[in-house]
């Protein structure tokens, strides 16, 4: 009996005419590897696009060489996030954290439910920013890094140098945590996005990212530049 999974696909690459690598974050919070044999030719290619959620089987004859991979498409599917610029960007920066965060054979418990759950509010919300700021934070707890903002709300500031909560502004570290945002309360603004952003980065690098020697992934990048300079233009 053949085993199914599902999964979200995160690496797509030719590596001949009409065969792929292909690296998925499956449904057991895992990184699997594999070689798929004509997923590029025109009857697969649509299969094994980044971002795609695919229910799959997995096939290794030999232990020395790489597993196979059979897929078929299944929800959530992304077309609207595929016709909207930012929800582009949003699903491709979410995709480079995962890259980066998680290596092949280590399980991070909940982490395929989480982006599965978020890519789906993406698809189908217009609200989704606020959401994904949520989905940072759930982030940064489900690799080992949580922030307790849920029981700071009578404080204020956030010192991202010392990562800690605070009543009174000492220094310039320290910024206004943007509590009504993560509470899916009010509009989204620059500020406040500004604010998530920056307490997102000083968490994640200083705690993930340098003892890697990593830097931000520019997907990430990308979509936070992108969306706080649309915002900018609005204020």
């Amino acid at each position: 009996m053949i085993d199914i999974y599902d999964g979200i696909i995160i690496i797509s690459k030719k590596i001949k005419d009409y065969d792929l690598y292909i690296r998925i974050l499956s449904s057991e919070d895992k990184l699997i590897s594999g070689i798929v044999y004509g997923g590029n030719s025109s009857k697969k290619k649509l299969i094994y696009q980044v971002g795609y959620f695919i229910e799959f089987s997995i096939l290794q004859k030999n232990k020395n060489i790489p597993p196979t991979f059979n897929a078929e498409i299944i929800r959530p599917f992304i077309v609207s996030i595929v016709k909207d610029q930012f929800k582009s960007y949003c699903l491709l920066g979410i995709i480079s954290l995962i890259n980066i965060s998680i290596i092949e054979g280590q399980k991070l418990s909940s982490l395929y439910e989480s982006v599965k759950n978020i890519v789906e509010i993406i698809s189908l919300k217009k609200n989704w920013i606020s959401f994904f700021c949520v989905w940072l934070f759930t982030f940064l707890q489900i690799i080992g890094y949580q922030i307790e903002y849920k029981n700071k709300k009578n404080y204020k500031f956030f010192n991202l140098n010392t990562q800690r909560f605070e009543n009174s502004t000492m220094n310039h570290y320290s910024i206004i945590f943007p509590h009504k945002m993560l509470e899916l309360r009010g509009k989204v603004n620059f500020n406040d996005l500004n604010a998530i952003f920056k307490i997102f980065e000083s968490i994640y690098s200083k705690n993930h990212l340098d003892n890697m020697n990593y830097k931000m992934p520019i997907n990430f990048i990308n979509f936070k530049n992108k969306i706080l300079k649309t915002l900018k233009e609005m204020k």
